[in-house]
């Protein structure tokens, strides 16, 4: 039997009211205006070039700021740098400035104000009052952002711990119709708590909450640290001001499929991958995640247990967009973050390797220019394009020569009859000479890694052979 159809036309209507539908409740994109307060301070000569060099023009903190706000899809209607005297403790902008802005404001109807610089409770409450609409500071947008890109039990929770921190010191008493609520067990009782306190009190539990989840975290993964140590394999970590392409690079190297966009913070959660150097060493490599200007402390302190793979590495690669006309200034806040979490980036021999990304997007002068350079310094980088591949196969050796300072040089006797043996060592180690004898046996010359010293006497001894 032909089903009856209600459409005039004899059509079944609920796949295009399906459609319909889902077109209906789609949400609109919120229309957001970013601007940028920066102090109008007369530049003092002998900062002249240091300012050139390693901090950041208020063009392109205006153009992250606007790349940070795009990250999480909203819709950017307009952005502009705000100059500024010195900044109110009421309103950070001065009344004049606050009132030309509440006009652009209401002319664009704008649902959300990014203001990239760092708001007290008050000066986000006045400033949402004065503008009607909601104001949000870097740090909320950086934490939107993150809480947007956690895909892990572990960052998701290391998210959420920051956001509430954050929120914690700004509530807002949203409770107008109730100042207090009544205390005590008398018949009047006495005062209680307010309200806001009562908000305050529910966040610091599941603060609480998240902590003790995390504890397990943080266990689980020094498990897995510790099962790393046993393999053991050197740990080498990728790091880099976000968007310099370290996904892009730990892709090529390792061929994984990790998430790489021209994005900021396109990566979150960290991601390991074995690889295997020319010489035959083994390494894994781990991608963390971008390190950005101003990061919250509270991100970083949350973030303590992801970011200790960094801690602990025998290696970090400091991955730079050497084509961005800010890289100076990126370094520095990439560094600064580092000595953070306790590593010492300023010694030669330290264990922090640099690498120059992006060198496909140089002229050819400016290459040589660089090359120049790099050879020049006391920690020389190495050059490389993850995107064509260019100065892969150096880096791999670079970071070969960097591990193998601890390895030890053994020379050694194998019997002809110990051919498995001789092949395992071809596998382990990096064979530097080798030289058949009259007798059948084998001399070798074997550069040992360190991580792998006492396996492989280990094996030699129960071999038979002298060590």
């Amino acid at each position: 039997m032909t089903p009856i159809s209600n459409n005039p036309d004899g059509e079944d209507a609920s796949p295009r009211k399906r459609r319909r539908t889902s077109q209906d409740t789609r949400q609109p994109r919120t229309r957001t205006l970013v601007l940028v307060p920066v102090l109008k301070r007369p530049q003092r000569s002998g900062d002249a070039a240091k300012t050139a060099g390693e901090t950041h023009t208020p063009e392109n903190r205006l153009s992250e700021a606007v790349g940070l706000a795009n990250a999480i899809d909203l819709d950017i209607i307009d952005s502009a740098i705000v100059p500024m005297s010195e900044p109110r403790p009421s309103t950070l902008l001065g009344s004049g400035k606050v009132d030309e802005l509440g006009g652009r404001v209401r002319d664009l109807d704008i649902g959300l104000v990014v203001v990239d610089h760092a708001l007290t409770p008050v000066q986000q409450r006045n400033l949402e009052k004065a503008w009607n609409t909601k104001v949000v500071d870097r740090t909320g947008l950086i934490l939107e952002i993150f809480g947007a890109r956690a895909r892990t039990r572990e960052g998701v929770l290391q998210v959420e711990l920051a956001h509430l921190s954050y929120q914690k010191g700004r509530l807002v008493r949203a409770w107008t119709h109730l100042e207090r609520q009544r205390g005590g067990g008398g018949f009047l009782g006495g005062p209680g708590e307010a309200q806001i306190e009562l908000d305050k009190r529910m966040l610091q539990d599941r603060i609480d909450a998240i902590k003790r989840d995390l504890k397990d975290v943080v266990r689980t993964r020094d498990l897995h640290r510790k099962g790393r140590r046993k393999v053991p394999y050197p740990i080498v970590a990728v790091v880099g001001y976000t968007n310099a392409g370290k996904s892009t690079l730990f892709n090529k190297i390792t061929g994984a499929g990790v998430v790489a966009m021209d994005q900021v913070f396109a990566t979150l959660d960290p991601t390991m991958r074995e690889v295997k150097l020319p010489s035959a060493r083994r390494i894994i490599l781990s991608d963390t995640v971008g390190f950005i200007s101003d990061l919250p402390t509270s991100l970083v302190a949350a973030f303590r247990a992801t970011l200790e793979e960094v801690v602990e590495a025998d290696l970090i690669l400091h991955v730079r967009d050497i084509a961005h006309e800010e890289t100076e200034a990126q370094a520095r806040d990439v560094e600064k973050v580092l000595s953070e979490l306790g590593i010492d980036t300023l010694p030669v021999d330290g264990h922090i390797q640099e690498v120059w990304n992006k060198i496909d997007l140089l002229t050819g002068d400016r290459r040589a220019e660089l090359q120049h350079e790099a050879q020049r310094n006391e920690r020389p980088p190495v050059l490389v394009s993850a995107v064509t591949g260019e100065g892969i196969v150096p880096l791999l050796d670079a970071i070969d020569s960097r591990l193998s300072v601890a390895d030890e040089i053994l020379d050694v006797i194998i019997p002809g009859s110990l051919g498995a043996l001789l092949n395992w060592l071809h596998e382990t180690c990096d064979v530097l000479a080798r030289e058949a004898r009259k007798d059948g046996s084998i001399e070798l010359r074997l550069r040992i890694p360190s991580e792998k010293k006492d396996r492989v006497l280990g094996q030699l001894r129960k071999a038979g052979l002298k060590v």
